[in-house]
């Protein structure tokens, strides 16, 4: 027995516009996915700056007096000390890698007689495990290769240019707007904040709203500057590691400081940053001298761990209060989603849930 159904076109319209609407949202995210990262990551770059504005800030007052007097100087001045520091440091580690890499490349005949005896030691070593002329086939293997980069870079050159004046694009208004945010967030969210009290007449939720925002803001701030200090002590580190084998290998003492800075940046990336940046600079020095390059790494192994276990956490202490496990996946799960960008930024986003998580009973108290 069948029945039917009556309803009237309002019903009928509150039935669709709900998944309608939600369908626009997606649409519009999806859309504007683009520029929502760049506001992202602009807000997450201000709120990042946060202490060092303060120490700047606090410079200017204790010398010259009046806080808010010099609120917009200090945000400035701490910018363009960031934008000088990471400019230095991509100018003086830039050419060293190049030439390091020029060096081996030129040196690299040379090399490869004095370790392997040249082809007739390789040829024997082949021998040795039953191939008969390892030579060809490894002059086989690089030609093929060869080609095959050759032919991917011719393929997708002009596509390269233009994705090279895109992120240049990307770039330049992510570094405006972490600007005016610094500049203008402060006052915004103070206008945001009291337009959201006097619209409500009972307070509680946006005193606690008010709350978990300060307390996400405090995370990232707090821990991008711990992060930053202990890279910072992970460069002059590996630095002074490569001045000492300097002054009994190979190795020129010039190198020295890019090699701490190299280190100091890749820090920078959650848990893996630390062995990324030993391994490159391993690398380059093995490209001067091998025995440097195998001292290196067997030292700052050993100092690795007394950084991950003394140091880091002295400094660090429980910033985040995250397990270990949850710092992994969120940085598996940014690292998927936005590569190594998402992969520095996943660590103070799953420190943000988890203020969310913490201050769950409130918000479920202060709605009721």
């Amino acid at each position: 027995m069948s029945k039917q159904i009556e309803t009237d076109f309002r019903t009928f319209v509150k039935f669709w516009s709900v998944p309608l609407i939600f369908a626009g949202i997606l649409f519009f995210l999806y859309s504007a996915k683009t520029g929502l990262i760049i506001v992202g990551i602009s807000i997450f770059l201000a709120l990042a700056l946060k202490p060092l504005v303060r120490k700047v800030n606090s410079f200017f007052t204790k010398h010259f007096g009046t806080e808010k007097k010099h609120q917009t100087l200090s945000a400035v001045l701490a910018y363009l000390i960031v934008v000088a520091v990471i400019g230095g440091v991509i100018a003086v580690v830039g050419p060293v890698v190049v030439n390091e890499t020029a060096n081996f490349v030129k040196n690299f005949p040379e090399t490869f007689e004095k370790t392997f005896g040249g082809w007739d030691g390789i040829n024997n070593f082949g021998k040795a495990i039953g191939i008969e002329n390892l030579h060809d086939s490894i002059t086989s293997a690089i030609g093929s290769l060869s080609r095959d980069v050759l032919g991917v870079l011719s393929n997708n050159l002009v596509s390269g240019v233009s994705g090279i004046a895109d992120a240049s694009m990307k770039i330049i208004l992510t570094l405006v707007l972490t600007l005016l945010f610094m500049l203008e967030g402060p006052a915004l969210a103070t206008t945001l904040w009291a337009s959201a009290e006097a619209a409500e007449e009972n307070k509680k939720p946006v005193i606690v709203a008010k709350r978990v925002v300060a307390r996400m803001a405090n995370v990232i701030s707090t821990y991008v500057s711990r992060q930053a200090i202990v890279a910072a002590i992970d460069g002059c580190a590996s630095g002074l590691i490569v001045f000492i084998l300097s002054l009994f290998t190979n190795v020129p003492m010039s190198i020295a400081i890019p090699m701490g800075l190299i280190t100091m940046l890749f820090y920078l990336i959650p848990m893996f940053g630390q062995f990324i940046g030993g391994t490159l600079v391993t690398l380059i020095l093995i490209f001067n001298s091998l025995p440097a390059g195998l001292i290196f790494a067997v030292v700052y192994i050993i100092y690795a761990q007394i950084e991950n276990n003394v140091i880091a956490p002295k400094i660090q202490g429980n910033a985040l209060n995250l397990p270990a496990v949850m710092i992994l996946v969120a940085i598996v799960i940014g690292m998927y989603m936005f590569g190594l960008l998402g992969a520095i930024i996943a660590v103070p986003i799953a420190g943000c849930i988890r203020v969310l998580i913490d201050e769950y009973p409130n918000i479920k108290t202060a709605r009721k």
